[in-house]
């Protein structure tokens, strides 16, 4: 999205500075999930961070265009959607991951 925001604002009808922001904002957000996949072992609370961060991507794609903020033509309102609901996607097995190793650690 930062790299190809000329393009994609083109035919998604979104504005490129978001676009270009977004992606910019994906980077240390990806530099942090490697980080923490070379760990051994995850502190929850670390996990519930990127869980709360996605949920948060998740919920701002749906209030950009519920709001009006931005209007996207029919192929941006699908791209907006369908990588939101990626996002919410990985919350949701991030989730269950976070219960499942509790659950193991217990027995």
């Amino acid at each position: 999205m930062m790299i190809g925001s000329a393009f994609l604002a083109e035919s998604l009808g979104l504005p490129a500075g978001l676009l270009r922001y977004a992606g910019a904002s994906l980077l240390p957000f990806a530099s942090l999930l490697v980080y923490l996949t070379s760990r051994q072992s995850l502190l929850p609370a670390a996990v519930w961070m990127v869980i709360v961060l996605n949920a948060l991507w998740t919920a701002d794609s749906f209030l950009l265009v519920a709001t009006g903020w931005i209007t996207p033509n029919l192929l941006g309102y699908a791209f907006v959607t369908a990588q939101a609901l990626g996002v919410a996607m990985f919350a949701s097995l991030e989730y269950v991951g976070l219960r499942r190793s509790a659950a193991a650690a217990i027995f």
